[in-house]
Order: C-alpha cells, then sequence, then structure tokens
C-alpha cells in the first residue's frame, strides 16, 4: 500500500464525508481549521474537512511567502519530495508526515503562506503590535488598549503555555507579538479571499482560531461582509475555548511538555 493509499484511507476511516458535511455550513467565506500543531488526528480531520469545503485555496501557519510558491511549484505526487522541497522538517514545525495528509487532499489547490519572519514577533515583543504592524494598525484595531480583564486574562495563558518558565513581567510583550500575529495573519486571509476568491481554507494552531479574542475577531473588524466559521480540532480533557464548532480527539502520547524545563533537583 502507497502511502497516499494509506493517508486517503486513514481520513476515511477516522473523519467519514457524511460527518464532515453534516457539520460543515456550505456558504462561508472563510473557513478557519484549528488544530494542536503534533496532533496527527487533527491533521486528518482537516483535511476531511479541505475534501469537503473545495477550497479556492488553503493558507498555512506553518509556510511563509516564499514557502508558499515552493509549494505551488513542486509536483505533489510525491509527497516525501514536496516537504525535503520546503524544507519542513527544519522549520521548528512538528514533522511533514503530519501535514502530508493535507497537500494530498489539495491536489493542485493554491497554498498561501502567513508565516511573519521571526524577527516581527520579536518587534511587536519589544515595541508593540501597532508599531510592528504599521500602516493599517489602526483599522486593525491594534492602536487601541485591551481592557484589564482581557489583558490579564491573556497573560496568564502566555505564561502557562510556556510552562512558568518565563517572567510574569514578560507576558505583556508575548501579548503583543501574539496580537501582531493575528492581525498579520488576517490580512493574509483577506488578500487570499481577493486573489483566489472564497472560500478558503485556513489551517493554524487553536489559539489562533479561537472565536474571541484571535483572528476571527480581526476579519471582523476589518471585513464584516465576509462570512467566517471556526473549527478548533481540541484534545478531551483540555480546557474550553470557544470556536463556531468543537471537535474533541484523543491527544497523542507526548508526556509532560513542560518536563524538560522544569528545575533539575
Amino acid at each position: 500500500m502507497t502511502w497516499k493509499t494509506c493517508i486517503l484511507a486513514s481520513v476515511t476511516a477516522l473523519w467519514p464525508m457524511g460527518v464532515v458535511a453534516e457539520t460543515l455550513p456550505t456558504d462561508q467565506d472563510i473557513y478557519l481549521l484549528g488544530e494542536v500543531h503534533d496532533n496527527p488526528r487533527h491533521h486528518l480531520g482537516q483535511a476531511a474537512m479541505i475534501e469537503e469545503i473545495q477550497p479556492k485555496a488553503v493558507v498555512f501557519e506553518q509556510l511563509s511567502p516564499r514557502g508558499a510558491q515552493i509549494a505551488n511549484t513542486t509536483p505533489r505526487d510525491d509527497l516525501t519530495a514536496l516537504g525535503e522541497a520546503m524544507n519542513w522538517d527544519e522549520s521548528g514545525w512538528p514533522p511533514f508526515r503530519m501535514y502530508a495528509v493535507i497537500f494530498d487532499v489539495m491536489g493542485d489547490t493554491p497554498a498561501v503562506g502567513m508565516a511573519s519572519p521571526f524577527g516581527k514577533a520579536r518587534e511587536a515583543f519589544a515595541s508593540g503590535a501597532a508599531a510592528t504592524f504599521g500602516a493599517g494598525a489602526e483599522q486593525f484595531g491594534l492602536t487601541t488598549s485591551l481592557d484589564g480583564t482581557e489583558q490579564a486574562a491573556r497573560e496568564q495563558l502566555q505564561y502557562d503555555a510556556h510552562c512558568a518558565a518565563m517572567p510574569l513581567e514578560m507576558m505583556p510583550g508575548m501579548v503583543e507579538a501574539q496580537r501582531y500575529r493575528d492581525a498579520a495573519f488576517a490580512q493574509t486571509i483577506i488578500q487570499a479571499v481577493e486573489t483566489y476568491g472564497s472560500p478558503v481554507a485556513v489551517i493554524l494552531g487553536n489559539g489562533h482560531a479561537r472565536t474571541d479574542w484571535a483572528v476571527p475577531r480581526f476579519l471582523e473588524r476589518v471585513s464584516p461582509d465576509l462570512e467566517v466559521f471556526s473549527v478548533g480540532f481540541v484534545e478531551i480533557g483540555a480546557p474550553d475555548l470557544p470556536f463556531d464548532l468543537q471537535i474533541p480527539t484523543e491527544a497523542p502520547d507526548r508526556g509532560d511538555p513542560c518536563a524538560a524545563l522544569a528545575p533539575k533537583t
């Protein structure tokens, strides 16, 4: 059995097309397909939804514009070669074999990269999201401070996400970096709709897909006429997050991700 055959068999077994069709509205411009990055089940679910949506383009958090260009000019009949051409496994993301299923079901659908240079996040950490974003920052709401309750919640979330290994005093900068990334992602997604038409599908982490303060907020603010549907593939027992549709799965056996950062005794 070939890799491609194995992938398609896995998608069909875990995410029957009839089940997917029943869960997705058909009149949306943008489908945000959130994930826990290292959960293979989530990528199988995303692939099944892309097969159902038949998007005009697929936007990836994991790809830079250059990476997307490589994805669009490299034949996709050899997934191993595609991953190597994109230098995916040296990018810091989970192995390409987890994401290959998505590229497989895409066929020739264009990929769009929305990853910002790492230096931009560092700049936002130091100088703020608005200064880093530049022109359009006011339109995206980045010149307005968050209210105290949201700011405190987001700082605590960042603190916990980094295993309490960074000083709490650094968390306002982490929140600004996240606000910058969410706004930049929304900007790229809007451009993808303008370039390719709707619908577009978006592969991104759940923290960016949540409907209360992430990418959906910026899309609603800047392009309120676009219909947006946010799916969160989550893990059973994880904290509840707001999505239009939440799909729980088992977590992979990854151990304690914070163990390596725990103080040595």
